[in-house]
């Protein structure tokens, strides 16, 4: 069996797996290496396979499973329900010894079922974005300084495999951070999945006076544009830390509510003050 990542398949070319095709392919070709980027996306015309191949990069769109999955690592980047229903397509087709990974927003459930298949697997979960959409909007740059969460069980595919992908993770300018698939899910659903659903419940609690909100109105709510389809997924395989987190916000939003009513101001201020101070740490750690 011939070592090392020689070619990488995408299967979904959005924004993410675009971005990341582009960023993995540059950061080769700066460690003089050549590794073939291989893609598929079941909504792609011909117009569009011709735009991803001719200006960003990818070297061959396949749609045939069986040369598709031909790669030394798979890389799933579709919505993370769609993302374990492939689990057993990747079974099926993937060579011998291929590694195979996500970009989704949960990874506890995909990898308890690629251990289910045994297949070699590591979540990889970029903590980046945009509001634009599709590979038309991706870039490796998206990539750049960002943390690229690896979820991995105990029981981890070949080091030197792992060891050769964090390398390229670095040359595109991640920054690599290891986490269990459990301990991800737990920290996502504080600092992801909480906010977006604070967003969802606050721009409709606020409805009747949209119109005259501002900027502050509109950071604050920014959140609240994103698709319920993306969202399902990640609620449906992460529902017990979800809601776990809902359960106890709103019971600090009970505390400030009495505090509020109370004219607690000491109270108040002690909890602006820290906010400011982690909001501060937080600027700092993105950069801003």
């Amino acid at each position: 069996m011939r070592q090392g990542i020689h070619t990488i398949s995408f299967v979904g070319l959005g924004l993410i797996g675009a971005s990341l095709m582009q960023a993995l392919k540059r950061a080769a070709a700066s460690t003089g290496r050549k590794i073939e980027m291989i893609g598929f996306d079941p909504g792609f015309g011909d117009e569009d396979i011709a735009t991803i191949t001719d200006e960003c990069g990818l070297d061959r769109f396949e749609a045939d499973p069986a040369r598709l999955y031909d790669a030394d690592l798979v890389v799933l980047c579709a919505p993370v329900v769609t993302n374990i229903a492939l689990l057993d397509e990747v079974k099926r087709y993937a060579r011998k010894g291929a590694l195979v990974s996500d970009v989704s927003s949960t990874k506890a459930e995909i990898a308890v079922r690629a251990r289910e298949l045994g297949i070699e697997f590591i979540g990889m979960h970029p903590i980046a974005g945009r509001e634009q959409q599709g590979y038309r909007a991706a870039s490796p740059e998206l990539l750049t300084g960002r943390l690229m969460i690896l979820c991995s069980d105990a029981d981890a595919p070949e080091a030197a495999r792992i060891d050769e992908l964090v390398e390229l993770l670095r040359a595109a300018g991640c920054k690599p951070l290891i986490m269990s698939p459990e301990e991800h899910d737990r920290v996502y659903a504080n600092i992801s999945h909480l906010p977006q659903l604070i967003s969802t419940a606050l721009m409709r609690h606020c409805r009747d006076n949209v119109a005259w909100g501002g900027p502050g109105f509109a950071s604050v709510a920014r959140l609240a544009g994103s698709p319920w389809p993306v969202w399902r997924d990640i609620v449906d395989t992460n529902l017990d830390n979800i809601a776990s987190e809902l359960e106890t916000f709103s019971a600090r939003l009970a505390e400030i509510a009495s505090e509020v009513r109370s004219k607690n101001f000491e109270a108040l201020e002690s909890k602006f003050c820290e906010a400011n101070r982690l909001y501060q740490l937080l600027q700092e750690r993105n950069g801003s």
